[in-house]
């Protein structure tokens, strides 16, 4: 008896001891404002576990892109990673409604729609294998050109880059009437310098960082739209922690990923004025007609998705809920 009782109290510290070495993959570069939030996280839940769990980090893109990642984490290679809008997509098709063209107008509108559907959109990335461990935006994108770009008749002079794969980047291209040119991330650098593309689009952030504003000159001071991020971890690697370290996690994800979407949005924000230092200038919409065309695009393109990305549902209760706060706030005199 006195044996068994020795077993068992070995077997539990063994279990309460053991460390859980989470794999997070992401393409943010080693360095950045995202790598150093994510290794507070790591810190943190280590030091409330105990040493129990924490994070192995592969940055800058190692693991593949993100349908690569993604594909590693079914397998079990790895178990959470930072998606944008594309992993996104593939995990949970309706959620990639946020990432509609001409959506957004505010961070304010972002910020409500975020939280008056997190539970419906932790539902549906649960439905998809995994769990939410925080939103991490990317930010609002715009146009960066190698000729001034005013309207849209501007922009269908241009040879655009579109994400190779990006439904949306292929349903607003076809909207516009432009033949985009898809290639992936990592040949956008070169394929600017050598002419294939003369026009691409991003965060004012990611631009800096991918060094693409090197070969072009103009940013066009229209939102296109609000890139989603998030950090996800599996759903089957997630259940098998225990309740403890489970809730370490969430607490702590909810925590540093909103401090990383706050720095973010300070962050593009000062990318803009050392684009500006850096020789790029800022054209505005030529009219306020330009503005309504670009908003009855925006339209047409969400209707161009419904049923080939998310579905009429979604896209229905998400734009009555912009609309809503919008009027809202236009009561309010804000």
């Amino acid at each position: 008896m006195r044996r068994v009782l020795v077993l068992t109290l070995l077997f539990l510290n063994f279990t309460f001891s053991q460390e859980y070495l989470i794999k997070v993959a992401t393409i943010a570069p080693d360095g950045s404002t995202w790598i150093k939030v994510l290794r507070e996280y790591d810190s943190q839940i280590r030091k409330e576990s105990n040493g129990r769990i924490g994070f192995k980090i592969y940055a800058g893109g190692v693991a593949g892109d993100e349908i690569d990642v993604l594909k590693k984490i079914r397998i079990g290679q790895y178990h959470a990673a930072g998606f944008t809008g594309v992993g996104i997509g593939e995990i949970a098709p309706n959620l990639r409604v946020l990432d509609s063209p001409f959506l957004f107008k505010s961070y304010d509108e972002v910020d409500y729609i975020y939280q008056k559907f997190n539970d419906e959109f932790e539902r549906e990335i649960e439905r998809g294998g995994f769990v939410l461990l925080g939103w991490a935006e990317v930010g609002f994108v715009y146009t960066f050109t190698k000729t001034p770009v005013y309207g849209i008749d501007d922009l269908k002079k241009l040879k655009m880059w579109a994400w190779q794969g990006d439904p949306i980047a292929e349903a607003a291209y076809k909207v516009i009437g432009i033949t985009p040119v898809p290639l992936s991330i990592t040949e956008v650098l070169t394929s600017l310098q050598t002419g294939i593309i003369d026009g691409v689009y991003g965060s004012p952030l990611a631009i800096l960082a991918t060094q693409w504003f090197t070969r072009v000159k103009y940013m066009h001071d229209v939102p296109l739209s609000n890139a989603s991020g998030a950090l996800l971890i599996s759903k089957r690697y997630f259940d098998s922690l225990p309740k403890d370290l489970q809730e370490i996690l969430l607490k702590n994800g909810r925590k540093y990923m909103r401090k990383l979407v706050e720095l973010s949005r300070e962050e593009n924000k000062n990318a803009i004025e050392t684009l500006k230092r850096n020789g790029i200038m800022i054209t505005e919409p030529s009219s306020k007609k330009v503005l309504s065309e670009y908003d009855e695009v925006g339209k047409k393109i969400r209707r161009e998705l419904v049923g080939k990305v998310f579905s009429q549902i979604w896209l229905d209760k998400i734009e009555k809920a912009v609309e809503e706060y919008r009027k809202s706030n236009q009561k309010l005199g804000n």
